[in-house]
């Protein structure tokens, strides 16, 4: 095998993947151990996830460099991954780089803007310090003007985000909002963000996994993501669409032999897409894990794992008191916020009952996320451990 196409071979230890939500939830080792609804923050891998993960490390770090070349056995494997992970978003391999994480993505593409005293970034006020931070540090550092753009019951008023972006040089905005699971109107927002000449940057990290999704349908310029979430894939995978006709217009603040075409002789085009923001001798086992996570949740079936979530956040938010209930009542997404007295000690004492949620600083509230692997029995659990409280 060295030298060739990496091949886990997980069947022989996991038998064939999983092609039902119960199915899914079986291979997962984490659901022997609570009820866990917190996949909004990180999901639970499956064993042949975690374990393709582990395999390519003792591969490349044992066989190939018995056998091979492990640099060349690298490279071939990173387009490998960049065809498969494309794929699943989607969008040609070209326009995908294998990056760290959503804030990877993010922050590479806000530093490889020509950015002058007064130009303008505007995002929503529904953001997430990955869609903050890189532009509050343009204005500190660069005098970049960032504008936010209300919202009201999680809704983005588009004449409002049309005003504020009319002389603009880039919008930020999430496709899912993580504080309240709301669904933004991304390729709404990308055609007026293209009307006035702005730059369109995605955070989609609540997205994939959830549902089927083609990213270049959105018409952004840039999406950034990751599988660490909705997707059930390792720490450490995130990826970077950039759409072709804007690619010029990026220049990565950090360059390296993974960037360019060819570094040999010191001249160079950096390369297509994302794929000119990815850096030196990064962990292929994330990524690996990740191909694992989407081969799973395909055979699954994507349209079923989101028709599961859509069934199983509708009992949740079906039986949550409504005047707890800050999400919508019609759940647009796996994640249900709900007010508590003191989010901090709810989730403390849901812990200790085995079900996992987390806190949320805006609002001070507390987040569920329902995947296609939790039940209706650990729903019902969560909704009555929510009511009782004070």
């Amino acid at each position: 095998m060295a030298g060739g196409e990496f091949d886990p071979d997980l069947d022989a230890d996991h038998g064939a993947r999983p092609d039902s939500p119960e199915a899914l939830r079986e291979s997962i080792p984490a659901c022997d151990r609570v009820a866990y609804f917190n996949t909004g923050a990180t999901g639970p891998s499956p064993g042949r996830v975690l374990d393709a993960a582990a395999a390519w490390e003792r591969y490349h770090k044992v066989d190939v460099l018995a056998d091979a070349d492990p640099y060349e056995v690298a490279f071939d494997e990173y387009e490998r991954l960049r065809e498969r992970l494309a794929a699943f978003l989607g969008a040609p391999s070209e326009a995908v780089g294998l990056t760290e994480s959503t804030a990877d993505g993010v922050s590479a593409v806000a530093a490889a803007l020509d950015w002058e005293p007064g130009d303008v970034v505007v995002r929503t006020d529904l953001e997430h310090p990955a869609g903050t931070l890189p532009f509050d540090r343009l204005e500190r550092r660069r005098g970049v003007e960032v504008r936010v753009v209300d919202t009201e019951d999680d809704r983005i008023d588009t004449d409002a985000f049309a005003d504020a972006v009319a002389d603009a040089d880039l919008a930020c905005f999430s496709s899912l909002s993580w504080n309240y699971g709301t669904r933004l109107p991304v390729r709404e927002l990308c055609e007026i963000a293209a009307d006035a000449g702005a730059f369109s940057l995605v955070d989609a990290v609540q997205s994939p996994g959830q549902r089927p999704l083609s990213v270049p349908e959105w018409g952004a310029d840039a999406v950034a993501c990751s599988g660490h979430k909705w997707c059930l894939g390792p720490w450490g995978a995130g990826l970077l669409y950039v759409d072709p006709a804007v690619e010029d217009d990026l220049h990565p603040a950090q360059v390296s032999y993974r960037s360019v075409d060819d570094a040999g002789d010191g001249e160079y085009d950096l390369n297509p897409g994302g794929a000119r923001f990815e850096r030196g001798t990064a962990s292929l086992a994330p990524h690996v894990g990740l191909r694992e996570a989407v081969g799973t949740l395909e055979s699954v079936g994507l349209d079923a794992v989101g028709d599961r979530v859509s069934e199983l956040a509708s009992r949740l938010t079906d039986r949550v008191d409504d005047d707890r209930l800050l999400s919508p009542d019609d759940p647009e997404s796996g994640l249900v916020t709900v007010d508590v007295a003191d989010p901090e000690a709810t989730v403390e004492r849901l812990h200790g009952e085995g079900i996992v949620i987390r806190d949320l600083p805006d609002p001070v509230a507390v987040r569920a996320s329902v995947h296609a692997f939790n039940t209706e029995a650990e729903v019902d659990r969560l909704a009555e451990a929510l009511n009782a409280e004070p």
